[in-house]
């Protein structure tokens, strides 16, 4: 799987030195990304709301009669 940033290839390289990762698994990501321009970092994609009719509200509007009461029994 290739490194999708810099910052990313940075943090695996510091794993790789502390010994959490093993050296083939760094290589691996590394050859898989090959001389590709990576961003510095990667931003997560906001989440696109659709959007509401013009008019709406979210509160449904009262009625102008009121409603009327269940019988008794």
């Amino acid at each position: 799987m290739p490194f999708k940033s810099k910052a990313q290839r940075r943090k695996f390289a510091h794993l790789l030195v502390e010994g959490k990762i093993k050296d083939k698994t760094y290589e691996e990501w590394n050859r898989s990304t090959g001389r590709k321009d990576l961003p510095e970092r990667v931003h997560p994609k906001k989440k696109v709301r659709p959007k509401t009719k013009a008019g709406s509200s979210k509160a449904k509007r009262k009625s102008s009669r009121p409603k009327k009461a269940a019988p008794r029994r």
